[in-house]
């Protein structure tokens, strides 16, 4: 009698892949004690020079991610463990939830500390503003690379595993507060980028195929809405707590216990039955899948909102901190100013939510882009100087449009895409979110610098959001609308093997 082939843990090697984890972390811990031996310099390591021990580390460190994502290779013939359709409980399904909302929280920390180390950094290594911005371009440009990678990868070797490696790739990065030079940090900045790409859509992809429909959109956007916020509080909060202590360098340093027990969550993650099931259908669907036919105006809708909001998060809002504490004029410093206005934000991720599933997932979008414009428009015409609570009102309805804008982006982009080419579909839209934060700071950087400065900079960027929300609102599906489109599967089915397609009712 033949036997199916049977599931096999998550680590096939757990030996091999928990020896690569004690030797990265070995790695990160020589680099944080090197560090802490300049409390007398203020921390400061810029006449510092790679020492061989810093280049041993570094080796520890590549070589204990290697053993550890080698570790992660199953058997030939093996499949993925696979929680049996409905065996999964309700305390399955919310104990998923958290572990996969904490894993987008770790994910959003790392972009989001950009903001708070670069004016350290700049004083450090006294640098221009222009020069700085190479920071968050290198990095953005990582992440760019690894929503790409890594959202291809959870098409085919799985969810869980991808999740995973990512997870290791943060572990590793977290050296980017030891580097001596300002070369230096643009390296360690660029392989965190391409760590950090890697979670949102894959963490989409899974909760769309491990959650029942019902309630699941609105879990999904609250989710990713009160994440983004969440890394965004947690990277503000830290530096609102560090900075004035130990400097810039350690906001990196921080985030290396969060890490560590994501490693350990990941045990609790069970791989999508809905993947496992296609696993080989899915190796044949290329990823040009998503620029044809009946795919094409989904894909570039879902481009041209995601590239808007990468414009004003990781192009506009990456200069605030600076420019806040340029203006002296709120009675606050900028990392309490904008941890407050995150925070503030979290209702509308929930009305966001409310709006998705009761009323229309394409008109909240438009609303949300609707919102961040106005608010942009609104600080093109106050400026940043105008001292008082109307400044914050509009940074904190700026952070609540933004907040809104992702939040819906990542669900819906996972809803709208078939199984088989939904982590691609979710990475590519991450990519150009990212991107558009890649050429963005540059961008703004060179605005600063001309006549109108942030206000100019403010109407740059409000102009493709703009367009971005018109386009999704003539032109976007409702995944909730049973008459708004074809069955998933059976539009790729169409697109792949020329089978017919039933008609729209």
């Amino acid at each position: 009698m033949t036997t199916s082939p049977q599931p096999t843990a998550l680590i096939p090697r757990p030996v091999l892949f928990w020896s690569g984890v004690a030797l990265t972390s070995a790695g990160v811990l020589e680099h944080l004690r090197m560090f802490l031996e300049c409390a007398p310099m203020n921390f400061d390591m810029s006449m510092m020079s790679m020492t061989p021990t810093m280049w041993a580390s570094m080796v520890a460190i590549a070589v204990g991610v290697v053993l550890s994502a080698l570790a992660l290779r199953q058997p030939a013939g093996a499949r993925p463990a696979v929680a049996p359709a409905g065996a999964q409980t309700t305390a399955d399904r919310r104990r998923l939830i958290a572990i996969l909302s904490f894993a987008l929280i770790v994910d959003q920390m790392k972009p989001a500390t950009l903001a708070f180390v670069s004016p350290g950094m700049r004083q450090e290594y006294h640098l221009s503003a222009a020069q700085v911005a190479w920071l968050p371009t290198v990095a953005l440009t990582g992440t760019v690379l690894g929503s790409l990678i890594w959202g291809r990868a959870a098409d085919r070797i799985g969810r869980r595993a991808t999740i995973l490696i990512a997870s290791l790739l943060f572990l590793g990065t977290t050296v980017c507060g030891a580097m001596p030079s300002f070369g230096g940090n643009l390296i360690m900045c660029a392989m965190m980028g391409m760590a950090a790409g890697g979670m949102l859509p894959v963490v989409y992809a899974l909760m769309t195929e491990s959650l029942p429909p019902g309630r699941r959109a609105a879990i999904m956007v609250l989710q990713a809405g009160l994440t983004t916020t969440g890394g965004y509080m947690a990277a503000s909060g830290l530096a609102a707590l560090l900075l004035p202590i130990s400097g810039w360098r350690m906001l990196w340093f921080a985030q290396l216990p969060p890490v560590l027990v994501l490693i350990v969550l990941n045990r609790w993650i069970p791989e999508s039955a809905a993947f496992s099931a296609g696993k080989e259908r899915a190796a044949r669907v290329p990823a040009a899948t998503l620029f044809r036919r009946p795919l094409t105006t989904k894909t570039l809708i879902v481009t041209a909102y995601g590239l808007a909001w990468g414009l004003v998060y990781w192009g506009f809002i990456t200069f605030l901190p600076s420019q806040l504490e340029a203006s002296h004029s709120h009675g606050m410093s900028a990392a309490t100013l904008l941890f407050l206005s995150s925070l503030l934000a979290i209702p509308t991720c929930a009305l966001a939510a409310w709006l998705y599933t009761r009323w229309s997932a394409r008109n909240t979008m438009a609303v949300y882009a609707t919102l961040t414009v106005a608010s942009l428009l609104a600080l093109a015409a106050l400026g940043l100087d105008d001292s008082g609570p109307l400044t914050l009102a509009i940074v904190m309805l700026l952070f609540a449009g933004t907040a809104g804008v992702i939040a819906l982006l990542g669900p819906y982009t996972a809803e709208i895409f078939p199984t088989a080419i939904r982590g691609t579909a979710g990475g590519w839209v991450a990519a150009v979110g990212k991107s558009g934060g890649a050429f963005g700071p540059p961008l703004i950087a060179l605005v600063l610098a001309a006549p109108g400065g942030m206000r100019t900079a403010a109407v740059l960027v409000a102009l493709p959001m703009a367009a971005a929300g018109v386009a999704v609102l003539a032109r976007g599906s409702n995944p909730q609308a049973p008459a708004d489109g074809i069955p998933l599967e059976a539009e790729l089915d169409g697109l792949l093997y020329d089978e017919p397609v039933p008609a729209r009712s």
